[in-house]
């Protein structure tokens, strides 16, 4: 995989996959991070070609597969929080969201197998290489693991515009998996039949509803901020 821009690659660099190989114009290659690596030289235009995109900030580097994660695991820890997506496809959104899970040190993302966005260069350039360091893990059915979840000890709380319950009113202590939609389409039916509760955010202007990524960081910060409060 081609992992390309400053921050995705710095981080790539950082984390829990090899890299073996980075390519750098020559302003780039200034950079102390990335002069260890002893970075090809190559022009702006050669990287686009190489990386596929314009956004490459004068850097790209070569990485090895992404190493997902298992899904058992997230939940180990007895406050753990965990964001499953369920069939967000676009690419920016998924590294958002898991910029936010970082950042928030979130135990992990959950993402299903089918019908979703997975980790690319794409998704590594809006994470800001957040996904370098954040444990995702992939699932066949999103119900299915939902439920797996609960027995684990979980509390699963999805996210439903303005049907649910809101926001502030659960109890968010202890191991929690926060669900979000697709952009289009919200929870499909039997992952929203697998939660305990929906919860949603006040919405006071003329757009109905928030962006996936936008949405995730207001409840992620708001769980971590009701645990702030409960000491």
């Amino acid at each position: 995989m081609i992992v390309y821009g400053r921050n995705p690659v710095r981080e790539a660099l950082r984390g829990k996959r090899a890299v073996t190989g980075a390519w750098a114009t020559t302003a780039a290659a200034r950079e102390p991070w990335l002069r260890s690596v002893g970075p090809r030289m190559a022009s702006g235009e050669e990287l686009t070609q190489l990386c596929g995109s314009p956004d490459h900030q004068g850097v790209c580097a070569e990485a090895a597969p992404y190493p997902y994660s298992d899904p058992d695991d997230l939940l180990g820890a007895a406050d753990a929080l965990v964001v499953c997506l369920d069939q967000v496809q676009d690419p920016r959104n998924l590294g958002a969201v898991c910029r936010v899970a970082e950042c928030a040190g979130a135990a992990g993302v959950v993402i299903p197998e089918r019908r979703s966005a997975e980790v690319s260069p794409a998704v590594c350039k809006a994470s800001a290489g957040a996904v370098e360091h954040l444990p995702l893990a992939r699932v066949r059915n999103v119900a299915d693991y939902l439920i797996g979840a609960k027995a684990a000890g979980a509390w699963v709380y999805g996210a439903a515009g303005g049907e649910g319950v809101p926001y502030d009113r659960p109890d968010y202590a202890g191991r929690v998996v926060l669900v979000l939609g697709s952009e289009g389409e919200g929870l499909r039916p039997r992952v929203a039949a697998s939660c305990d509760a929906l919860v949603s955010l006040p919405v006071r202007g003329r757009v109905g509803s928030l962006n996936v990524s936008a949405a995730a960081a207001a409840l992620v910060y708001g769980i971590l901020h009701f645990r702030a409060d409960r000491g």
